[in-house]
């Protein structure tokens, strides 16, 4: 499993001033719990992890910035929107003032597989990764995270399984790696603790 949390797709970033966007608070209000339950955050190699993305309109969405999983408190600095992509050319464009997350591509083919998909969390816990793979859809462990590979997996996936409605996903070749998702953020969010919950 390659694990060193770089961007593996070509990403046109266009450099602008912060976006100011209806959904802030409502994103960093679930992106600080995700951070202080350690599911969003950074490994003792002090490469971040987790990222947390709204729709903002038709396929266009916004992500929180590439590195940003070890900062505690997130500004408009730190997102950007994502406004193109092809998962077939290996190509995103992203404009903000940061680049956007190395997982954009895998939020992208969500997005892309269900005009009411309006929010995505992807999270890292080994417990609950644990516990659930292949309980619920799991990407083949052969398929990095990030990658053309991935978002072909992720549709394949929508459209195979139980995906839309169970609405989690454990990323088998992505140690740790969940991503849930929702008609909101709200919703995005009770889907994961709902399983996180489960544990106890």
């Amino acid at each position: 499993m390659n694990e060193k949390g770089v961007i593996k797709f070509n990403c046109n970033w266009i450099k602008e001033e912060p976006l100011v966007f209806d959904l802030f608070g409502l994103m960093n209000h679930w992106r600080n719990i995700l951070f202080s339950m350690g599911m969003i955050g950074a490994n003792d190699d002090d490469v971040g992890y987790g990222n947390i993305s709204t729709r903002y309109y038709q396929n266009q969405f916004i992500i929180t910035g590439s590195a940003t999983g070890r900062i505690k408190n997130l500004t408009h600095a730190h997102y950007t929107r994502v406004t193109e992509f092809s998962s077939e050319n290996n190509t995103l464009t992203a404009i903000g003032p940061i680049i956007s997350s190395s997982e954009s591509l895998t939020h992208a083919a969500l997005y892309e597989s269900d005009k009411n998909i309006h929010a995505i969390m992807h999270v890292h816990h080994a417990g609950l990764w644990q516990h659930l793979f292949n309980k619920v859809p799991t990407s083949d462990a052969v398929i990095e995270y990030g990658t053309q590979g991935m978002a072909d997996e992720i549709r394949r996936l929508y459209a195979a399984t139980d995906l839309s409605t169970k609405k989690i996903l454990v990323m088998g070749g992505h140690l740790e790696g969940i991503i849930t998702f929702g008609n909101n953020l709200d919703d995005a969010g009770k889907v994961l603790l709902n399983y996180f919950n489960a544990l106890k």
